[in-house]
């Protein structure tokens, strides 16, 4: 089943048929949402806000863990995310979209980034920590719409809440990123802990503040403003994207388990049994 992860705006799908509304308690909390079942284009949905239904969750207080968890538990083996992003590169322009390949985690350690420890040793492998299969539906689809889009990219996640400073923007791009946001991590690592296969819908809403003309820095109303007026476009990709069929899911991103567990089944006690078997389903 596809979930899908609304960013800054995105609170509902349009034309999504609403069979009922859950907010399933997890090991790890509640998720930020009610999770909405539906159908759309004759295929099931689940849809999550990932900030919340009154965006009331800034960027390192979403409880990713619980909403990751939920949606697993639902039955969701992909997730398409939707975020607003800084662009770190002239050619990625405010309005386009872009989706990521690569992450740069340059948070500060106020999230919980894993669902392991506390007596749970997994190392699993992020090298390619996007679904290929599920990038190249997302573009197939944007191109046949005309939108511009944008691929091979890499996101830089900040702490946030505040907006970089030059310094910091600067030192990103020279880092090899293209974007920039505060929210696809941990997000996207732990869709790879839970064996999801997981992109993300960036929408450019500005160049951060690197460029030498201040009248193009960065200023939130500006960001909310442009993002919004893009989600119109969004929604209609991703309803082009559910009338045809879902891609293959990637059997490495499936099994992403199956190979990273160092301590043994018998170590674990019967919660963490019972929690561990919803992530590797």
């Amino acid at each position: 089943m596809l979930a899908i992860i609304g960013g800054t705006g995105l609170a509902a799908l349009d034309a999504l048929e609403v069979t009922h509304v859950s907010r399933p308690a997890t090991p790890f909390g509640l998720p930020s949402s009610d999770i909405v079942h539906g159908r759309l284009a004759n295929q099931d949905v689940l849809f999550l806000s990932r900030h919340g239904a009154q965006h009331q969750f800034l960027p390192h207080e979403v409880n990713y863990r619980a909403n990751i968890f939920a949606l697993k538990a639902l039955g969701a083996t992909q997730i398409v995310g939707v975020s607003a992003v800084g662009s770190l590169s002239e050619p990625i322009e405010p309005g386009q979209l872009a989706i990521p390949s690569q992450y740069f985690d340059w948070t500060r350690g106020r999230r919980a980034p894993t669902f392991f420890g506390d007596g749970i040793a997994v190392h699993v492998s992020t090298a390619n920590p996007v679904s290929d299969n599920l990038v190249q539906w997302i573009a197939r689809h944007a191109a046949a719409l005309d939108m511009a889009l944008h691929t091979g990219v890499t996101y830089a996640c900040v702490e946030g809440p505040r907006l970089g400073t030059r310094a910091e923007s600067h030192f990103l791009r020279q880092a090899g990123c293209h974007l920039v946001g505060m929210t696809n991590v941990p997000e996207v690592f732990l869709a790879r802990e839970a064996q999801i296969c997981y992109a993300t819908i960036g929408i450019a809403t500005d160049y951060d503040c690197w460029m030498d003309d201040p009248a193009k820095h960065v200023q939130a109303t500006e960001i909310f403003g442009l993002y919004r007026s893009s989600l119109a476009r969004v929604q209609r990709l991703l309803q082009a994207m559910l009338a045809d069929q879902r891609p293959a899911e990637e059997a490495d991103i499936r099994g992403a388990l199956a190979y990273a567990m160092l301590t043994p089944d018998s170590a674990l006690s019967d919660e963490q049994r019972t929690w561990m078997s919803v992530l590797r389903r």
